[in-house]
């Protein structure tokens, strides 16, 4: 298992893509059953956190020692570097995504897991807590100005190798 998920770690497109038809594979489960709402809910919920998590720099900074209000990433060539480390790591967002789509999948084969509830307002509040969840993110992101991905950002490069070498 564990040489399965080594030799996957290289093709982000394809995990992402066969978690992508799991997940799609759920949805039309739950559609054509017409239940276990709260189990996707809760699928929905734990997603968003993984989000979230996976959206946030490891070292949080406001809470370091050291912090006054000019704690972000440099904006200029004279300021320090400092790269942007995840809390979760793309790999495991995958994994623990995946898991999860799975563990909600095998759920709706038992019946007690399939608990009435009026769907439409669990949609709403879903909505709302996710608008609500990502209006602070977005917001924190601009206050210490991050930017999670690294599409559009500058690359550095370093002086280029003439493959001389150097015997003192």
């Amino acid at each position: 298992y564990q040489s399965l998920l080594d030799r996957s770690t290289p093709h982000a497109l394809g995990r992402w893509g066969a978690t992508v038809i799991l997940g799609l594979l759920y949805m039309i489960r739950v559609f054509i059953l017409q239940g276990w709402y709260i189990v996707t809910y809760a699928l929905g919920i734990y997603h968003l956190n993984l989000l979230v998590a996976f959206l946030s720099p490891k070292i949080e900074p406001s809470l370091l020692e050291d912090s006054d209000d000019d704690m972000a990433l440099p904006t200029h060539h004279n300021e320090e570097f400092r790269p942007f480390i995840r809390r979760l790591p793309e790999f495991k967002f995958w994994y623990s995504a995946t898991k999860a789509v799975l563990v909600a999948m095998v759920m709706t084969f038992f019946e007690m897991f399939n608990i009435p509830v009026f769907w439409p307002i669990l949609v709403l509040y879903f909505i709302m807590l996710t608008c609500m969840t990502m209006k602070r993110q977005i917001r924190h992101m601009i206050k210490y100005r991050y930017v999670p991905f690294s599409h559009g950002k500058t690359r550095y490069r370093g002086k280029e190798d003439t493959g001389d070498v150097f015997i003192s």
